[in-house]
């Protein structure tokens, strides 16, 4: 264990912070909005910082062994991270996901030495993982159970301190709000109670793809709640409200549609030239509609959100405009709407 825990150390003292990109919109004078480019990690996504969590608490609380296995479910992004941590401490790792899981997130988990378990709509990822778990002797990672206390919300370079250090010469230091999706809902609980542990006003917003279960078990406080529908937007639209989603440090949850979701990612691309998944297009969305709020309100400030992982992933997919339109998807519709939005 402690040789585990000593390479994590020095991957950690390797990895440098992920940049905080500025973008200044033309409707929107006074407004500053702020991107946080999670997709630089090693592993090219937010969840590089919560797979090593993960692995951290699986150690630390003796979950997982010498020569011990690992095994998660997970619709791609915290697999690949779950992957590369696995391949770096020497363990087998078996991600359990979706079978409409991006191609390339699937090829990139396999490059990475892991063996990736394909299930159909309807079958629940979590329990099938857990039961293999259970039966071959392997640490189920279970990020959808655990992310919310693997991280230490209050510091040790979590997301929150990271973007608020970084935010600390910028003109409005404290953000008027800050938009995330919600995977796990760790991120959201990060964020919410490191803000109240600093005392600040700054708000949290939670981008949601329209039906999502956080959305509606957010309105209804109901952890029993249900999506509604079902989305294109991988990462993020959960069918179930996750036990680490909390709802009392979210002050709020804005549906997209995965229309503009998309548009939008497509429109990130041209703001700051590279292209980034889904979840970032929920984000970006979410913030042009606080903005506008901001903006119509009379008051300036700051809003930072995530850049959560590399589009490159979705070049089969949201990136593909033969996709699209085997999905119903008309971009053309959602970029006209995205820059109603935008410019109105």
């Amino acid at each position: 264990m402690h040789g585990a825990l000593a390479e994590l150390a020095r991957e950690a003292a390797r990895s440098a912070d992920t940049h905080l990109l500025r973008v200044d919109l033309p409707a929107f004078p006074g407004i500053r909005f702020y991107f946080k480019d999670e997709a630089a990690h090693p592993t090219g996504s937010l969840k590089h910082r919560l797979a090593r969590s993960l692995y951290l608490y699986a150690l630390c609380n003796g979950r997982l062994g010498e020569g011990q296995g690992a095994i998660d479910a997970s619709s791609g992004s915290t697999a690949i991270s779950e992957a590369w941590f696995a391949r770096l401490l020497g363990l087998r790792f078996t991600a359990v996901m979706p079978d409409c899981t991006a191609p390339g997130k699937v090829r990139l988990i396999r490059a990475l030495g892991a063996d990736c378990v394909l299930l159909p709509k309807g079958v629940d990822a979590s329990a099938v993982a857990r039961e293999r778990a259970h039966r071959e002797g392997l640490c189920y990672l279970d990020q959808f159970g655990l992310a919310e206390r693997a991280t230490d919300w209050r510091g040790n370079n979590n997301i929150a301190e990271s973007i608020l250090a970084q935010m600390a010469s910028e003109p409005d230091p404290v953000p008027a709000w800050i938009v995330c999706g919600a995977g796990t809902g760790g991120t959201s609980a990060t964020l919410g109670r490191y803000l109240r542990y600093r005392r600040l006003d700054t708000q949290v917003c939670v981008a949601e793809p329209t039906g999502g279960a956080f959305a509606t078990g957010w309105r209804s406080r109901d952890p029993q709640d249900l999506a509604s529908r079902t989305t294109l937007i991988e990462g993020i639209g959960r069918p179930r409200v996750e036990p680490g989603f909390l709802f009392d440090v979210v002050d709020r949850v804005e549906e997209v549609d995965d229309i503009a979701s998309i548009a939008a990612a497509w429109r990130l691309e041209s703001l700051v030239g590279r292209r980034y998944g889904g979840s970032s297009g929920t984000n970006f969305v979410a913030c042009l509609r606080l903005a506008r709020e901001l903006r119509d309100a009379g008051r300036s400030g700051s809003i930072v959100s995530l850049l959560c992982d590399r589009g490159d992933r979705y070049d089969e997919t949201l990136f593909n405009r033969d996709w699209l339109a085997g999905h119903g998807i008309a971009l053309a519709a959602g970029r006209t709407a995205l820059d109603a939005l935008e410019n109105a």
